[in-house]
């Protein structure tokens, strides 16, 4: 597999923001092959649904910018649904468990939550800071407190019993594990 298809899948698992440094070091090649072949997949994605969106250090997918007005339309339509199962789910641990990471939000639920999180973003029901090293942190968003009827998310119902059965499904399942969050 050549490295611009290492890349893609990359960016595609992880479903945010990757660094050039970071490419390099998953994929054992200098930082310049690494821009090179961005530029080049830049070239090969300029007539797709999707782009790499790129800063000075980052790259991520994107949809193309001429897909706007059916991103727009898809985006409403998603808005005017109910948050489902899946996304019920994701949000209790971030409300309960928060600040959290993706990684231990997917590991919680078992699956890849890159999408929920996405769509709970941009419903400004949670919200992401930069972490400690490359990862982002989630956490619940004061409209998201206010909507709940709660000053703070220790006011939630049950959350000590909620936090604690959390703690101890982590605890049981990761004998490593600690808690750097309290």
């Amino acid at each position: 597999m050549d490295i611009s298809a290492k890349i893609e899948s990359i960016l595609f698992l992880k479903n945010e923001p990757v660094t050039f440094s970071e490419f390099s070091k998953l994929l054992k090649v200098p930082k310049e092959s690494v821009q090179i072949t961005i530029d080049k997949l830049q070239k090969e994605y300029e007539n797709r649904g999707i782009v790499l969106v790129t800063s000075d250090e980052e790259v991520s997918f994107g949809t193309h910018p001429e897909a706007s007005e059916l991103i727009e339309k898809i985006q409403k339509e998603e808005f005017s649904r109910e948050l489902g199962r899946v996304g019920l789910e994701t949000l209790a641990i971030v409300l309960y468990r928060g600040p959290v990471t993706r990684r231990e939000i997917d590991y919680i639920r078992g699956v890849n939550s890159g999408f929920t999180l996405r769509t709970l973003l941009v419903r400004g029901l949670v919200e992401r800071r930069e972490g400690e090293g490359r990862s982002y942190i989630y956490k619940p968003t004061i409209k998201l407190l206010q909507y709940l009827g709660v000053t703070k998310k220790e006011d939630l119902p049950e959350f000590e019993t909620a936090f604690n059965k959390i703690e101890k499904f982590e605890s049981a399942n990761n004998p490593n594990a600690t808690n750097d969050n309290e």
